[in-house]
């Protein structure tokens, strides 16, 4: 594995991999790697035939009192596991390279960026837009790989790609879940034993809701009020949003047609943690990955 630390670097890289036909796969992350980081990696080896794994926390995508400072970091844990895979480049770069000085040029997206996380974090969605944009300047991937579990980022960066014309296949891939149903995040590294048990309430409310509308539900309000409930019960648990919305715009739905995002936010103790299912409702029948 080569670790690339410029863009210039990277982009002569990907200019070589590209010169001699061959496609480039790119997951970006923020390091502190875990097993659902892996798996997007895994995905790009099968479907590319050089993988880019990009190490980078943005600070353009923390708010003032969110925590970048703290952000878990362990760069060499990292470096190990991507070796171990078999990932062909490491790009690491620095704030400085990212954001130099007299830095003034941003990427936003509108509707889609501004319900849900862009409520309760914003300018969040521009942060991660324009690294984005400039990591896919500086990687030139031809298909990009990212987690279902941040389903609006997702949907952000898929429509900044239809909307800018980015040369860019963007691949959604399914959550990864530890054996008790807890969604893999680098964030969970935060929760203490008592907060990681507490943390399993936004699994069985996503169950919860999955389960009501398999048995015919399709009242959003109802679902969502049931899903606060249960939070609810949980005293360490506080509630951002606990939505019904539709999985392309993210606008809220009255009922449940067609293709929709059932997704939460909520804080255990000092942790925020998001989480989501997508339910798919056709002729009365509901299919969904959880």
């Amino acid at each position: 594995m080569k670790t690339l630390v410029s863009v210039a670097e990277m982009q002569v890289a990907a200019a070589g991999v590209r010169g001699a036909g061959r496609s480039i796969g790119l997951v970006p992350t923020m390091g502190a790697l875990h097993e659902g980081h892996l798996s997007l990696v895994r995905r790009a080896q099968q479907e590319c035939d050089v993988t880019v794994v990009s190490v980078f926390v943005n600070p353009a995508q923390f708010g003032p009192n969110e925590d970048y400072l703290n952000y878990p970091r362990d760069p060499e844990h990292d470096r190990g596991r991507l070796e171990r895979e078999g990932v062909d480049f490491l790009f690491a770069p620095t704030v400085e390279e990212m954001y130099p000085p007299g830095f003034q040029s941003y990427v936003t997206v509108e509707q889609v960026a501004a319900p849900l996380e862009g409520e309760f974090r914003p300018g969040h969605f521009r942060g991660v837009a324009t690294v984005v944009a400039k990591l896919f300047q500086a990687v030139q991937p031809h298909r990009a790989y990212f987690g279902q579990k941040d389903a609006q980022q997702c949907v952000v960066v898929q429509r900044m790609v239809r909307d800018l014309h980015l040369p860019v296949e963007i691949v959604v891939c399914p959550i990864v879940r530890e054996t008790d149903g807890l969604a893999m995040s680098s964030r969970n590294a935060y929760l203490n034993a008592e907060e990681r048990r507490a943390a399993l309430v936004l699994y069985r409310a996503l169950s919860g809701a999955r389960e009501r509308l398999q048995q015919g539900e399709r009242d959003s309000a109802s679902i969502a009020a049931e899903m606060r409930r249960l939070i609810e019960q949980e005293p360490s648990a506080r509630i951002d949003y606990a939505a019904v919305v539709d999985a392309e715009t993210l606008a809220p739905v009255e009922r449940v047609t067609g293709r929709v995002l059932v997704a939460l936010a909520v804080w255990i103790g000092r942790v925020r943690l998001i989480d989501n299912v997508v339910v798919e409702e056709h002729d009365g029948r509901v299919t969904s990955l959880l």
